[in-house]
C-alpha cells in the first residue's frame, strides 16, 4: 500500500526509490508499469496522462521500459530475437536497431547465441538492450543487480547508467541498499511506510536526515539521550541547540561513528574543549575489531554506562579495559525528539 506518493523524473535522469523491504518501492514501480491500478491520482509520461480520472493506458502502450532482476529473457529464442522482440517494423530496420544496442553494450558477437550460453553479466545486458529496444522514455527497473557476482555488480551497473544517460531515459530504480542508491542517483527518494519520508540529492538525505530511522538506515548511528532547558539539551559532551523542544522534552543526538574523535587519558583530565568537538567525556574501551579499512572501537561511557562506537581509519586496536577520552563533530550532530521504540510502526506491505 502506498500513498501520497509524488515524483518527477528527468529525462538522463536516474531516481532511486530506497527503503526497508515492504515499504512500497515495487507497488509504487507496478503501479507506474501498469500492472497495478491505483485507487487515485495521476500519472503522465512526456506530459501524456497514463493514468487518470477516467484514463488508463495499457502497459504496452505506455512507453516505460522494465528491468527486473532475474533478467526475464526468454531461453528459446537467440540474443537477436530477445533484443528485437518489442519492435515493430521491417527485419531490417530491426537488424539496425539491435545491432546498435549490441554495440553499446559490448555483445555483437553473440548475436546468435542464447541466453544459457551467456554469463550473468551478459544476460543483464541483453535484457537491457532489450528493455531499450524500442526507445521508453522512462526505464522501470526493480533490483536488477541484485543477481550479479560482487565482483561484477559495480562494472555492469555503472555502464549500464551511462547507457540510459546516452540514451536520455529517466530511470526510477527501486533498491534496498544505501550504497547503491548513493553510487547511482541523482535523486533519492526514500520510501517508509508507503510514504516518501524525504526525498533530494544524496549528498543531502545523508547529510540532512528528517529523523533517526532515516539517518540510521544510511550507516550505523550513535544516540545519546538528553533532556532540554531553555532550548539546550545538556549532554557530558557539551550543550546543544534544540529548538522547538519545550523545557523538560527528551530529545536524541544521533552521531555517526567516524564523526567521534578518541584521544589518549593523560592523567585523567582529558584535552581541552575545542570549537569543532567541544567538551570531551571518557570511556572505557569493551572491544575493538579491524574491519578492512579502518577499526571500530566501542566504549562504555563514563557518564552514564551508555556504549557509543567509534571508526578509526587503519588499524587500531586498544586493549578491553583501556581509558580513552571521546569527543563528538559538534557540526555532525543531528537533534531529533525521542520517540520509543515501542512507538515505530512496521512498515506496510
Amino acid at each position: 500500500m502506498v500513498s501520497e506518493v509524488s515524483l518527477n523524473v528527468n529525462p538522463g535522469q536516474v531516481t532511486c526509490l530506497l527503503g526497508p523491504s515492504g515499504c512500497g518501492k515495487s507497488t509504487t514501480l507496478r503501479i507506474i508499469a501498469g500492472v497495478d491500478w491505483p485507487d487515485t491520482g495521476e500519472i503522465r509520461i512526456d506530459g501524456r496522462t497514463i493514468v487518470g480520472p477516467g484514463t488508463f493506458v495499457p502497459p504496452e502502450a505506455r512507453g516505460a521500459g522494465l528491468m527486473f532482476q532475474d533478467f526475464a529473457l526468454f531461453p528459446h529464442l537467440s540474443v537477436f530475437d530477445n533484443v528485437a522482440f518489442g519492435l515493430s517494423g521491417t527485419r531490417t530496420e530491426k537488424r539496425l536497431r539491435v545491432r546498435e544496442l549490441l554495440e553499446k553494450v559490448g555483445l555483437v558477437r553473440y548475436v546468435d547465441s542464447y541466453p544459457h550460453e551467456l554469463s550473468g553479466g551478459e544476460q543483464q545486458r541483453v535484457a537491457l538492450a532489450r528493455a531499450l529496444a524500442p526507445r521508453p522514455r522512462i526505464m522501470l527497473m526493480d533490483e536488477p543487480f541484485s543477481g550479479l557476482d560482487n565482483r561484477l555488480r559495480d562494472g555492469i551497473r555503472d555502464e549500464t547508467l551511462s547507457i540510459l544517460k546516452a540514451e536520455g531515459t529517466a530511470v526510477l530504480l527501486v533498491t534496498h541498499e544505501p550504497e547503491e542508491a548513493m553510487r547511482m542517483a541523482d535523486e533519492i527518494a526514500l520510501m517508509r511506510k508507503g510514504r516518501i519520508v524525504q526525498q533530494g540529492a544524496p549528498y543531502n538525505v545523508y547529510n540532512a536526515p528528517v529523523d533517526r530511522e532515516a539517518a540510521a538506515f544510511f550507516s550505523d548511528i550513535n544516540v545519546i539521550r538528553a533532556k532540554v532547558q531553555g532550548l539546550l539539551a545538556e549532554t557530558a559532551f557539551g550543550k546543544f541547540m534544540a529548538p522547538g523542544q519545550p523545557d523538560g522534552a527528551e530529545v536524541e543526538i544521533v552521531i555517526r561513528p567516524q564523526h567521534l574523535k578518541i584521544d589518549f587519558d593523560r592523567g585523567g583530565q582529558g584535552p581541552h574543549p575545542t570549537p569543532e568537538h567541544g567538551v570531551w567525556a571518557r570511556g572505557i574501551v569493551e572491544r575493538a575489531r579491524f574491519i578492512g579499512k579502518e577499526s571500530l572501537v566501542e566504549f562504555r561511557m563514563d557518564f552514564d554506562g551508555s556504549t557509543l562506537s567509534a571508526t578509526v581509519p587503519s588499524v587500531f586496536l586498544p586493549k578491553p579495559g583501556t581509558p580513552l577520552w571521546i569527543a563528538i563533530r559538534r557540526d555532525r550532530c543531528f537533534v531529533f525528539p525521542y520517540v520509543p521504540k515501542k512507538d515505530w510502526r512496521k512498515p506496510q506491505d
